[in-house]
């Protein structure tokens, strides 16, 4: 009965949205400078070129049977959804692509938007993160907190073939770098281990076309802090290295809010967060025939939301990409100089060599669940199997 009184609900943003104020301090974004008194236009591309996820309605219902919208209950999910978009962003685009209206972007751009669509057969879709998070024991509906999300994107980047990511997310406040190279350095496979994959890739989201090829060498990475700042409120002695994180030209921003309003933060100016807000309501958009995807609702092309950082919840999780192995360690660098100066009350631990009482480090794998993306890789393996029988009888 809650999530029916939330079906047809239409947020709108407000007409009027308070302007950037004349200042002389620079705006962050995403590991990017920009100073408003020489030229605000291009911060407000910067802002507009990131995938913007809000909730949606009239898509198929989740599960066959469950909601048809996530308005009201999907923001941390939609967040999650930009954190990742914009790590694919840096990954096929690079860092300084710019969106602009009615222009014609390359195929991998439709294809990472096509990885999103509130779609049970799209890798990201909303309806792939609510059941993989029925295992993080979150019920379809159900609000999610920035670590479940986190566990949620680590599980279904197994079983994206294309973008093939390395997801680590961290415990306990604590960043291990023997781990994370563990995890993203993968030999070079064999030539028949090359063609399962790219069978199965083909199989699997089939709007996605070709592979990116077998995994040899380093994986990029897509590394989430979960952090406690505070109990009640965030602690003031961590803000200024939450800022510093913004600088970071890995920076993904960080997943936050307010207890059960979710908002995904890209930026600072000052001692205010610069956020996208998922909470407007926009009807379910599907991919054309020749896999474009009309994007005009995926971009935000208003004035970006500021909060005052003391506001923010203290539960949040720190996002991070590094395409080569070059990226992570001059991250684990800026982290050593930046973060970790500060003797008294660190916001997270970098530490070199796998804790030993922790339990040992196990790089994940394809986990074994009932949702139905776990359904459709099932099916791609019988299918793969399949061509496989043909080519052998063909030959």
């Amino acid at each position: 009965s809650v999530l029916s009184r939330y079906e047809n609900q239409i947020t709108i943003l407000s007409d009027y949205l308070e302007e950037f104020p004349e200042t002389d301090e620079p705006v962050w974004i995403l590991g990017r400078q920009h100073h408003l008194n020489a030229d605000k236009s291009k911060l407000l591309l910067d802002v507009s070129a990131r995938l913007w996820f809000t909730y949606r309605r009239k898509f198929a219902p989740i599960g066959g049977t469950g909601p048809s919208s996530d308005a009201g209950w999907g923001c941390m999910l939609r967040c999650g959804q930009m954190m990742l978009a914009q790590a694919l962003i840096c990954r096929h685009l690079g860092r300084d692509w710019q969106w602009e209206k009615h222009k014609k972007q390359p195929e991998e751009y439709h294809r990472i938007l096509r990885c999103f669509l509130d779609r049970k057969d799209c890798c990201y879709s909303i309806h792939q993160m609510a059941q993989m998070g029925v295992g993080e024991g979150k019920s379809i509906g159900e609000w999610f907190g920035p670590n479940t999300v986190a566990q949620v994107l680590k599980k279904l980047a197994l079983f994206d073939e294309w973008n093939s990511l390395a997801v680590y997310v961290s415990m306990d406040n604590t960043v291990v770098i023997e781990d994370i190279k563990k995890m993203c350095w993968c030999p070079p496979q064999s030539s028949s281990a090359a063609h399962s994959s790219a069978h199965l890739h083909r199989s699997a989201l089939g709007r996605n076309r070709s592979a990116a090829g077998p995994c040899a060498g380093w994986k990029p990475l897509l590394l989430i802090i979960p952090l406690r700042l505070g109990i009640n409120h965030i602690n003031p002695v961590y803000i200024d290295a939450f800022k510093e994180c913004f600088k970071m030209p890995q920076s993904l921003g960080a997943l936050g809010g307010k207890p059960n309003n979710a908002y995904y933060f890209i930026g600072f100016l000052g001692n205010e967060l610069i956020y996208l807000d998922p909470h407007t309501t926009q009807s379910f958009v599907d991919s054309e025939e020749n896999g474009t995807v009309d994007d005009q609702s995926f971009h935000c092309q208003q004035a970006p939301h500021r909060m005052k950082i003391m506001n923010l919840d203290p539960s949040v999780a720190l996002g991070f990409f590094c395409k080569e192995e070059c990226d992570f360690d001059n991250w684990c660098s800026l982290v050593q100089k930046e973060i970790l100066k500060q003797q008294s009350l660190r916001m997270f631990e970098l530490v070199q060599k796998h804790p030993p009482h922790w339990p040992p480090f196990v790089p994940p794998t394809k986990p074994e669940v009932t949702t139905t993306g776990a359904e459709l890789i099932e099916s791609t393996d019988k299918l793969f199997e399949l061509e496989e029988e043909f080519e052998i009888l063909s030959v």
